[in-house]
């Protein structure tokens, strides 16, 4: 996976020499410049950076200004400082504001790639992990208490992200202009990732509050909601505006429920009224026997199982009805009202 390399400085001349220079690494980082330290930020709003090389005198926003910028807002990216300026004094203050490594000018490109490799390399020495879910991996940073920083890059969407680990506690996230929970949520809705992982983690404050279990559940929930969402929309735009609904009426099983429960109240004995159709070839069977012998229609049928429940069936579409009685129900009074009053299922 390809890094981004951000190089700050105000000498156009030397920006454009150094990024030409560096074009010979491109296997290993690709090189985007900016002009002073404002450019920089946008840069680093609008683009996934790794490391930033940043002069320190500067207009506008000087390095030390843009190296504070970066410790706070993108703890995660390395930063080496590079000045024609060099004192013990200085190396020491960059070091103290969170800088990785720091080269005078005049300095050979070679020099400074090294550097950038090194801090590259140092970046993501926990290893890189390609196409898995990170619902699973992340559930280990947990278990195992480690302390990292995790690159995210969603491989269908090609969006990055930045998690931050401490002690296997999430302590912030970062995506696409999101920190906090809410850009762990959007990391942990990516179905398929790759991740990087750097042995450190420059977060002391927890900005998320919450096991990850919770955090992770949270996030598919959001996400079956947004996708429930985008597909109510799409039907609003294909379907043709309907009738207002037709007042609910009640089915033919809730009628015959309310029918029998008016007449034998609690002493119904009914468990249970359902449709089955694997009574179906039974039935059929009955009513050719009761053609044959004139015995008329089959208005229901009685199947004594000889054990608990006994059911008695009424014959209908799309499938028959079941009404399964305790031991206790008053199946004659039930089959009485079933036959004699019609009730239609």
């Amino acid at each position: 996976m390809i890094k981004n390399v951000l190089i700050v400085d105000d000498d156009q001349e030397m920006l454009l020499s150094v990024k030409e220079g560096l074009e010979k690494y491109d296997e290993t980082f690709s090189v985007i410049i900016a002009g002073d330290g404002e450019v920089a930020v946008d840069k680093l709003r609008s683009d996934p950076v790794s490391l930033v090389v940043t002069d320190l005198k500067m207009p506008r926003m000087n390095g030390f200004t843009l190296l504070a910028h970066i410790i706070e807002h993108y703890p995660d990216i390395p930063v080496i400082i590079i000045t024609a300026y060099s004192t013990p004094e200085m190396e020491k203050q960059a070091r103290l504001g969170g800088a990785v490594g720091y080269i005078e000018k005049p300095f050979m490109i070679e020099d400074l790639a090294r550097k950038i490799v090194s801090a590259l390399r140092q970046e993501s020495e926990g290893g890189t992990l390609h196409g898995i879910s990170s619902g699973t991996f992340l559930q280990l940073i947990e278990m195992e208490q480690k302390t990292c920083t995790i690159r995210v890059v969603d491989r269908s969407s090609e969006k990055k992200g930045v998690l931050f680990f401490r002690k296997g506690e999430l302590m912030d996230a970062r995506v696409n202009g999101l920190s906090g929970v809410d850009a762990a949520y959007k990391i942990f809705s990516w179905d398929e990732v790759n991740l990087s992982i750097q042995n450190s983690c420059q977060k002391q404050d927890k900005k998320i509050v919450g096991d990850l279990q919770g955090i992770l559940l949270e996030a598919m929930r959001l996400k079956d909601e947004a996708n429930v969402e985008v597909e109510q929309v799409e039907t609003l735009e294909v379907t043709e505006p309907e009738a207002p609904p037709a007042p609910p009426t009640a089915t033919p099983i809730a009628a015959l429920r309310k029918r029998l429960q008016d007449d034998l109240g609690q002493r119904s004995g009914v468990d249970d009224i359902y449709q089955d159709s694997s009574w179906d070839s039974l039935l059929r069977q009955v009513e050719e026997m009761g053609d044959l012998l004139n015995a008329g229609r089959l208005r229901a049928g009685y199947v004594d199982r000889r054990a608990g429940t006994d059911l008695i069936l009424l014959p209908g579409t799309p499938a028959p009805t079941v009404i399964s009685v305790n031991p206790r129900g008053p199946k004659d009074r039930i089959l009485q009202i079933l036959v004699n009053e019609e009730i239609s299922t």
